[in-house]
């Protein structure tokens, strides 16, 4: 009985049966176990996090419990709590990372689908449109008409530059005139000689004329693209398409029947010599160098700038072929007004 007593003099039941130790030597006890705990704390250099399975422990709820060595909050995750300055700072830094990955993959994916969709629309909407209207003005004679909606075409030239689809846009064109200049070249490959002159000059006056429409309704493209990305020109461009694909495939064969035909009068029309000479000119003023004599015929400044030592060659020359015109035919014309001292 008496133990039982000592045993009760240190604990003392209060009126809602709350136990509390009021001894002095239990006090000291849990002061020392007290310190020694936070002590344990303050040694640790990194904040430890616990994960508590969820119902393990029905006093704390479940979830995870941070503890800091530096003294700072530790609060359960479960609860709404605030996690340590060291342990917020890493959520922060993940969820931003997270998100920030997440939004570039959804954006880069977004754009390559409407990237797709744009180049599928053109491949089936505006090029086949834009196709067929070209093939049209390609074949049509300088005298004819062909109903073509050229609105029509300068609107989808329009909305592919404006969908940034200028380099499809431009690669199809010459594509495809490309291709229709190689079966003209392969035409020509099958005409004789004596008809090959006119039959060039028809294909380069029809190609001409073609372009005369065709590069009007590519303006757009030709401002916003060929001009200020390429700096190049539309029609340019396309003139040196007929001269890769066509001009420089029968040069070695035009070139001898026009000097034949300049030295014998009459034998190709005079027009169609002066078309067929000012075209190739025009392609490639190199190639007047091939016939100088026969260039300088049709186009000024070809042959070098006179000398003042030469004047007397220059009036033989002059001479002689007025012997030479007037033996094949030609009347010098009315002489009565010609003054009598003049030479002949």
């Amino acid at each position: 009985m008496e133990a039982m007593e000592d045993e009760s003099s240190d604990v003392k039941d209060d009126h809602n049966h709350n136990y509390c130790a009021s001894s002095s030597s239990s006090s000291n006890k849990i002061q020392t176990y007290l310190s020694s705990q936070l002590s344990e704390v303050t040694t640790l250099h990194k904040p430890v996090s616990l994960s508590v399975p969820k119902g393990s422990l029905d006093s704390v709820g479940g979830g995870s419990i941070s503890r800091s060595t530096d003294g700072s909050k530790v609060m359960d995750s479960d609860s709404g709590s605030e996690c340590s300055e060291a342990g917020e700072t890493d959520c922060s830094t993940t969820a931003a990372a997270a998100s920030a990955e997440g939004t570039f993959t959804a954006d880069s994916t977004s754009k390559l689908l409407l990237s797709a969709m744009a180049v599928e629309d053109y491949r089936n909407n505006h090029w086949p449109n834009l196709e067929k209207a070209i093939e049209r003005l390609l074949i049509q004679n300088p005298m004819d008409h062909i109903s073509v909606s050229y609105a029509q075409i300068y609107s989808y030239v329009y909305k592919c530059v404006c969908q940034q689809h200028s380099e499809l846009l431009y690669v199809d064109l010459k594509s495809k005139i490309a291709h229709h200049l190689h079966q003209v070249s392969s035409q020509l490959h099958a005409v004789p000689p004596e008809n090959f002159v006119e039959s060039f000059n028809a294909a380069l006056t029809q190609y001409i004329a073609s372009l005369q429409c065709i590069v009007p309704v590519f303006m757009y493209l030709n401002k916003f693209y060929i001009e200020s990305k390429l700096n190049r020109d539309l029609r340019q461009e396309l003139m040196n398409l007929f001269a890769d694909h066509v001009a420089e495939e029968h040069v070695n064969k035009l070139m001898p029947l026009l000097i034949k035909a300049h030295a014998m009068p009459f034998e190709v029309q005079p027009s169609t010599m002066a078309s067929v000479v000012t075209g190739l000119h025009s392609l490639r003023p190199e190639w007047a160098q091939l016939a100088p004599a026969l260039f300088s015929s049709f186009i000024p400044q070809i042959n070098p700038l006179a000398v003042e030592s030469l004047l007397s060659d220059y009036a033989a020359h002059d001479q002689k072929l007025q012997m030479e015109l007037s033996m094949n035919g030609f009347p010098r014309g009315d002489q009565s007004r010609k003054r009598a001292n003049d030479d002949s």
